[in-house]
């Protein structure tokens, strides 16, 4: 016979108590509640497993047990006719019989404690006493609710998850473990009832801070209920808006080697979460964007259209944005297609927006994004009409053009015609000339200013604009009222200049209001804006030589303004705006083109008035910027072409007066018998900066020599061209000479010479060498001789370089004796 089970005893029946009639011994002490408690019987143990039973059946000997344990009781017995009660040992039959009393009396004393066990957590939890009473009855109702809907429902209608919220920032980790467990328990149901409450009573907030524990079981117990709660649509849009959720839960989905189960349960949750669009915009703002693209690509039109729009409102990193256009594209494309304005429009917005990070604009190509915009812009005229479509493609196709790519043979429709043609110029211009809204007229002159960059392209708008004669249009939009409007036609002007200056400038006077608008001068240097400095280089670069042009700015509050604002500038820096040094540069070439046009009395009358050689020298002087310096060389070049025409020798009326112009001693004149008269050595007459532009007397040469140790070749060029004038064959260059030299004028010039071999350099530098050579003699030819790097670039200019070059090259070889005298070389062949 088998071995008959102990008899339940008081240990037992006291181990059955703590599980189901009495609470633990901290929740025991709280008298006004436990009252109700009721003990358990001893009738209501089973036998065999000591526990309080579930399923009561009574065997033939009467005695009840728990019907699993009973059966695998009767399981042990190989033969049935050896079965014995494990109470009395008498030999069973298998058959039971269900204790239907005693199983309803065991659930109802069941309900009534549970109902007690529930008051009495409450009751501690209302009170907030020690920290063990918090935890047992955080557990007692866990234990009281796991797997019983009906107690959930009375713990919900008792108000505990109220109480519950603030213990989640309860300073000991183990309550806010045993409080996630049991909110995780709460939520763990068929319906989203009780999600739903938890998420409308507990502050989400706080359950999100426990993600960055560092306790790793409560961090994992709170991943654990926000994936409960995920499982209900409502919980995912209060999780979706509480304070950094999304980016905690993001955080951990890719530290998988920090916390694989954490990253696991955090990818869970977002996918739970993907539910609300909302949700998929915070995952794209912080990182997470495959939900976004995924749904851009595959959702309805009305979560594409909703997709589209939130990749214009977020704002993606440099290193994802690529990645972005990669995904996105073809399905905006798509879109832009459809014949819904709203996923049309939405469409356009979020290519414009991809467009602009120009590292994509080639993904947009590829994708036929220009065939695409072409055709909004020149063929879906009234369907355009209705959503403004045209300015968006405008928009997206200036900002690919933008980007640098490769576009002059893109190809713009079916019949081949590219962006350099004539189709798709002469379509931009005339959407110009024909009063487009401002907005749609910034983008067309953006695109083409970016087709002015490419030579073909350049030569196919100079072409149009002079068939249509869109000139006028253009010079009109410098005047409009919007000012990146002004700025761009400014842009484009100034683009054209080099291949319709002359046209321009006749139409510039004609316009009302022009060209003396494009001066305004502010009162502070940090108040100069683009439009300042692009409306002044427009001004400095058409042709200076343009009489009408000149002659029109010749004011004498104009020229003020000009040489005001020089001066405000070199007080406050160029750092004071970004456009100051730009707005500079536009200034000087203001100054330089009335040098231009000496002849005109009014134009000598302002050069004189103003000091303009002096202006120049101070600028080349006082400023940084190498293009300020070529032009202060290029209008003190100007200035000194006249300067032997207007000195003249002293006469006897005007003796007291001319006697006030000083000269450097070393170069005067004196008269022991009469009062001193100082005359120009070089000029041979009576000089001064102001009257006849003399470098010498503006202390000039100094600063122009010391342009010669420029980078910029441009720079050294013009003061070379500068330089030149005080060797001309009209003054005296023996007396030019001298000076130079004393200025080491010939290293700098030999200097130069070697660093820059720019053709046109090269040949103001040999002509000069020449000159002091020719009209110097042995007193400079050893010293330049002996310059090995020259005698090698003379060589080397020879051989290779243009007529004038070579020529030049020779000269100096020859007058070195590095190369026969053609001369003697014919006399020795006449001999033979």
């Amino acid at each position: 016979m088998s071995e008959i089970p102990d008899i339940p005893s008081q240990s037992t029946i006291a181990s059955s108590q703590r599980k189901y009639g009495h609470l633990s011994e901290s929740l025991s002490m709280l008298p006004q509640v436990t009252q109700f408690m009721e003990p358990p019987y001893q009738a209501f143990i089973c036998p065999l497993t000591k526990e309080i039973m579930e399923d009561p059946v009574t065997t033939e000997t009467g005695v009840t047990c728990e019907r699993e344990a009973v059966t695998e009781w009767f399981d042990r017995f190989g033969d049935s006719d050896e079965i014995s009660c494990p109470v009395t040992g008498q030999k069973l039959t298998t058959g039971l019989s269900p204790n239907v009393v005693l199983k309803t009396i065991i659930q109802e004393w069941k309900v009534r404690n549970e109902a007690a066990r529930i008051k009495v957590a409450h009751a501690a939890l209302s009170l907030g006493g020690s920290e063990s009473m918090v935890i047992d009855a955080l557990r007692d109702l866990q234990m009281t609710c796991e797997g019983k809907e009906y107690n959930k429902v009375k713990v919900r209608e008792a108000g505990i998850i109220q109480l519950l919220d603030r213990y989640l920032t309860y300073r000991s980790k183990d309550v806010r473990y045993e409080l996630l467990q049991l909110l995780k328990t709460l939520a763990d149901e068929d319906t989203d009832e009780g999600k739903e409450m938890i998420v409308k009573t507990i502050t989400m907030s706080s359950v999100i801070k426990l993600l960055g524990s560092s306790h790793q079981p409560v961090r994992h117990a709170a991943l654990v209920l926000l994936l409960e709660l995920s499982k209900s649509q409502h919980a995912c849009e209060t999780i979706g808006t509480a304070t950094g959720a999304i980016l905690m839960l993001v955080t951990s989905k890719y530290n998988k080697e920090l916390d694989a189960f954490a990253s696991e349960t955090a990818d869970q949750i977002l996918r739970n979460l993907e539910k609300i669009p909302d949700n998929i915009k915070q995952m794209a703002e912080n990182g997470l964007l495959e939900p976004l693209l995924s749904q851009l690509a595959e959702g309805s039109e009305e979560t594409q259209v909703a997709m589209a729009a939130y990749l214009v409102e977020i704002d993606i990193g440099h290193e994802k944005k690529t990645y972005v256009a990669e995904k996105a594209c073809p399905a905006l494309i798509v879109l832009v297609k459809s014949e819904n304005t709203e996923a049309r429009r939405a469409a356009f917005k979020a290519l414009a927006h991809i467009s602009l990070y120009h590292p994509n604009n080639q993904i947009l190509v590829e994708v036929g994004i220009i065939k695409v915009m072409v055709e909004e812009m020149f063929t879906k005229r009234v369907f355009s009409d209705l959503m403004n479509s045209r300015n968006d493609a405008a928009t997206i196709l200036a900002n690919i053009l933008e980007s640098g790519v490769e576009h002059e043979t893109f190809e713009v429709n079916t019949h081949g015609h590219t962006l350099g043609s004539d189709y798709f110029v002469y379509n931009i211009i005339q959407m110009l000339k024909n009063s487009s809204p401002d907005d749609l007229n910034i983008d067309l002159i953006r695109i083409l200013l970016s087709l002015s960059k490419l030579p073909r392209a350049m030569a196919t708008i100079v072409s149009v604009i002079k068939e249509t004669d869109a000139s006028f249009a253009m010079i009109e939009l410098i005047n409009n009222p919007h000012e990146e409007l002004g700025v761009g036609a400014l842009k484009l002007l100034i683009e054209l200049t080099p291949f319709i200056g002359h046209t321009l400038s006749e139409r510039l006077c004609k316009t009302r209001g022009q060209p003396e608008n494009l001066i305004q001068c502010p009162t502070e240097a940090n108040q100069i804006t683009e439009k300042h400095a692009v409306s002044a280089k427009l001004l400095a670069k058409l042709p200076h030589q343009n009489l009408t042009l000149n002659l029109a700015l010749v004011n004498e509050s104009i020229v003020s303004e000009v040489l005001h604002a020089i001066h405000l500038i070199q007080r406050s820096g160029t750092r004071t705006s970004r456009y100051a040094n730009d707005f500079l540069e536009g200034l000087v070439g203001i100054l330089v083109r009335f040098t231009t046009t000496l002849y005109e009395p009014q134009m000598m009358y302002l050069a004189r008035n103003h000091d303009l050689t002096s202006v120049f020298t101070d600028l080349l002087m006082k400023t940084s910027s190498d293009e300020v310096q070529r032009l202060s060389a290029t209008g003190l070049e100007n200035l000194s072409s006249t300067t032997m025409t207007l000195s003249r020798p002293p006469q006897a009326r005007n003796t007291k007066f001319m006697g006030s112009l000083s000269m450097p001693r070393s170069f005067s004149l004196r008269s022991p018998k009469k009062k001193q008269i100082e005359i120009c050595a070089i000029h041979r007459g009576v000089c001064s900066a102001k009257t006849t532009f003399c470098l010498v007397e503006a202390n000039a040469v100094t600063q122009l020599l010391a342009c010669l140790q420029s980078d910029k070749v441009e720079v050294v060029e013009s003061a070379l061209s500068a330089i030149c004038t005080l060797l001309d064959d009209k003054v005296d260059v023996e007396k030019s000479l001298s000076m130079l030299s004393g200025m080491n004028a010939v290293q700098l010039i030999l200097n130069a010479v070697k660093e820059h071999k720019k053709e046109s350099l090269l040949q103001k530098a040999f002509w000069m060498i020449d000159k002091f050579l020719i009209r110097g003699g042995e007193k400079y030819a050893f010293g330049i001789s002996q310059d090995r790097m020259l005698s090698g670039m003379l060589v080397s200019a020879f051989h290779r370089g243009d007529g004038n070059t070579r020529q030049m090259a020779e000269n100096i070889l020859r007058r070195l004796d590095k190369m026969p005298s053609f001369s003697i070389y014919m006399t020795e062949k006449n001999e033979m």
